[in-house]
């Protein structure tokens, strides 16, 4: 027994010291920057020096102004000013979600509690204790409920947002600054710290972050809600990092900078919004692909921060990489179309598959339509599109005497009106709400397939024809 115990020992140790030696080479292949990003020829890694080029002259003709592609913890292509601190609009949500992160696992901050409890209210009008019970959780996951003026949002945000005491807390998803800005009050008051401090002290510095200092962050104030924003400048080779920081499961080397669960908890879907994607914790879940015009396919897993202006990081990691975007923060930006073919392209350049097809018009295989032709085609006709997105289809009716109204058909909601003409061999059309307000789109059809495409190429509705 003796015999057989010590031999049982020694095949558990060699099992144990296998898998350890299997776990440390693991974490020794994974490569991470040190003080400068290393740098491969992307050719010799594999990759399409041809198609890069399109990539960034792709990139250039929707005005990025940096570009980072990180495949296996090395730079494979990169282009524009990645030094140069600008705003990160809405990926400041990630930042202070990974930062939420390490306050819970200090039992800092319990997503359970209501905050009511938590003491928090606003200006008049005030919040309702129904409002107050809304839950940590359910601010992080913009499904709050409250619907109280906030800081620091789009027109569009204002716009859309749903009727005070619609909804009750946890059973909607809006996409919230009242839940995001009153969150970043929450966490400051749990850690006694500015986000800024804390990103700084919790973050950047053990990754190692080359540019980032509290100093590029600052409050918004104002008269809607005692609620600041918390908005942050950063390069884009420092939001690479904190994209491979994520990429990695919050470990950084042989330092967990951010806990694996959490990293994994946030970036699970708890709604689907209307437009594609799905969010976690103030992480944007793939795909992309948003079922009125076709967009890269991105493997299950990837998430994504993306702010105003076409700020964007994204995580795929069935791919081992990371996609940085920047560009000025102004409108209308680039678009989630936009970044969804820049992405293809990438994509393309190293020969992945089950990426889905290029949705540029130079790939199209129907055939043009113009003049009369394009009159008759549309005149008093209904194109139906995004007939598998979450609130679809939608159906654009355009009469023959140049009205045109969009119609969500789920609920025979109306959401725009407008005209329509054809002017230079375009559809060009005028609404009142939708943006783009005015567009002219070049179609190709062959008589029940229709296909429109903005000035740059790129398709913006794959719908089919029918008449009224």
């Amino acid at each position: 027994m003796r015999l057989h115990y010590a031999r049982s020992a020694s095949v558990l140790l060699v099992v144990s010291i296998a898998l350890l030696g299997s776990t440390v080479s693991s974490l020794a292949a994974e490569r991470y920057p040190d003080g400068e990003w290393e740098r491969v020829d992307p050719v010799s890694a594999g990759w399409s020096a041809l198609k890069l080029e399109k990539a960034e002259a792709w990139s250039k003709a929707i005005k990025s102004t940096a570009v980072m592609v990180v495949h296996r913890g090395v730079v494979v292509a990169e282009w524009g000013d990645i030094t140069a601190k600008t705003p990160l609009a809405s990926v400041r949500k990630s930042l202070l979600s990974a930062l939420i992160g390490n306050a819970v696992e200090r039992g800092q901050m319990d997503l359970s509690r209501s905050i009511g409890a938590l003491g928090i209210d606003d200006n008049e009008p005030s919040l309702t204790a129904e409002e107050k019970s809304a839950t940590v959780r359910d601010l992080l996951t913009a499904r709050s409920g409250i619907y109280h003026p906030a800081l620091y949002e789009s027109p569009g945000m204002a716009a859309g947002r749903p009727v005070r005491f619609s909804h009750t807390p946890g059973t909607f998803w809006y996409y919230n600054n009242w839940d995001f800005n009153t969150l970043g009050t929450i966490y400051e008051r749990a850690v006694r710290s500015s986000i800024f401090d804390a990103f700084e002290r919790e973050i950047a510095r053990p990754i190692g972050m080359q540019d980032y200092r509290a100093a590029d962050g600052q409050y918004v104030t104002g008269a809607g809600s005692v609620y600041p924003a918390y908005p942050i400048d950063m390069s884009a080779r420092d939001l690479a990092r904190f994209a491979l920081l994520y990429l990695r499961e919050g470990r950084w080397r042989d330092k967990q900078v951010i806990p694996t669960p959490w990293v994994r908890e946030s970036s699970k879907s708890y709604s689907r919004t209307e437009f594609g994607p799905g969010y976690g914790y103030m992480w944007w879940i793939g795909p992309i692909e948003n079922n009125i015009v076709p967009s890269v396919k991105l493997p299950e897993g990837t998430f994504y921060a993306h702010g105003y202006g076409g700020q964007f990081a994204f995580i795929i990691p069935a791919y081992d990489m990371v996609v940085v975007h920047r560009a000025a923060h102004v409108a209308p930006g680039v678009s989630l179309r936009e970044m969804g073919r820049l992405l293809w392209l990438v994509f393309d350049s190293h020969s992945l598959t089950g990426i889905g097809e290029d949705a540029s018009i130079e790939t199209t295989r129907l055939p043009s339509v113009n003049g009369e032709m394009l009159s008759t085609l549309l005149g008093g006709k209904t194109l139906i599109y995004g007939e598998a997105a979450a609130q679809g289809p939608y159906r654009m009716r355009l009469s023959n005497e140049g009205h045109l109204a969009v119609v969500r058909s789920k609920d025979g909601t109306e959401l725009d009106t407008g005209v329509w003409s054809v002017r230079n061999n375009q559809f060009c059309r005028e609404l009142k709400k939708l943006e783009p307000r005015q567009m002219c789109l070049t179609v190709v059809s062959d008589g029940t397939s229709v296909q429109l495409f903005d000035p740059r190429g790129l398709m913006f509705i794959d719908a089919r024809v029918e008449g009224n």
